[in-house]
């Protein structure tokens, strides 16, 4: 399999979250040689779900979302507007503030890194086990 990219959404709104699920589910199921398996690609939704819900609330409102398919893995990028990495912190239990999608982020997936761009802004990206 040669690699393949595709921009799959751009995100304005929390709304857009679930299209941008969907999106990406259509994506992986097109996949071929090799197949994604089922586990793997509720991984991928999961990641991309967190990573993009994140960019939206606290990276300017909007954002860009791309994947990269290799033979081994899936290259989850999202593009947000701010200069701000997405730091570790300790989970709310009870006010509702978050706190817990970046640490399992990290968790699924085999890397992450965060890239300022030269135009302003970062990427977050999440290289998962296909």
């Amino acid at each position: 399999m040669n690699t393949m990219a595709e921009s799959v959404a751009t995100v304005l709104s929390t709304a857009d979250v679930a299209e941008a699920r969907d999106a990406v589910r259509a994506v992986l199921d097109g996949l071929h040689q090799p197949a994604m398996a089922a586990e793997a690609a509720d991984t991928v939704v999961l990641v991309v779900s967190e990573l993009v819900t994140n960019a939206v609330r606290h990276g300017g409102g909007t954002c860009t979302l791309e994947l990269t398919a290799h033979e081994e893995s899936i290259e989850v990028a999202v593009h947000d507007s701010s200069p701000h990495a997405p730091r570790m912190r300790t989970p709310d239990l009870h006010g509702g503030t978050g706190g817990f999608g970046w640490p399992m982020v990290n968790r699924l997936a085999r890397a992450t890194a965060v890239t300022r761009r030269a135009s302003g802004g970062k990427t977050v990206s999440a290289l998962l086990d296909r």
